[in-house]
């Protein structure tokens, strides 16, 4: 059985990921370390984990399997699950695949390379999340969903 695992901290598309589970009537966990209201919907569930560096990715990254399909910015739990068979796809909508993340893994080292290596510590951070981003988002996670299902 198909399920949706969101990782919860500073996920800005948590509202629209229980709008496709709904529709779909598929069930929805999102996993964080607190400060989480309890949803009104009995598909979503909320899993509060233990503080403390990447707990919530740990408890996703043993849980998620084939089949299901994960939310999440952060790389290395994505390459956990895409491992475990799930489908990954970023808050923007970009998936991770067993193609890219490869890849993803060794930009995502080189840039902390390079923010280590610059002594000013300049760096203007990611471009702001927009609405655009937040439809491509709706449109991936629609056709992850019936893919997952038909699978």
């Amino acid at each position: 059985m198909t399920t949706l695992y969101v990782d919860g901290d500073a996920c800005p598309v948590k509202a629209e990921a229980e709008r496709v589970a709904t529709r779909h009537k598929v069930p929805m966990v999102v996993v964080a370390n607190g400060g989480l209201r309890p949803p009104a919907n009995p598909l979503v569930q909320i899993v509060t984990v233990a503080q403390g560096a990447d707990e919530a990715d740990k408890w996703i990254a043993e849980r998620c399997g084939a089949g299901d399909i994960v939310i999440t910015s952060d790389i290395p739990l994505a390459a956990k699950c895409v491992q475990a068979g799930a489908r990954v796809l970023r808050p923007n909508g970009e998936a991770f695949t067993a193609a890219n993340i490869g890849q993803q893994l060794a930009m995502r080292d080189l840039m902390a390379d390079l923010r280590a290596a610059n002594p000013l510590g300049a760096g203007g951070g990611g471009k702001p999340f927009s609405k655009a981003d937040r439809s491509r988002f709706l449109d991936a996670l629609e056709r992850e969903m019936r893919a997952a299902l038909r699978g």
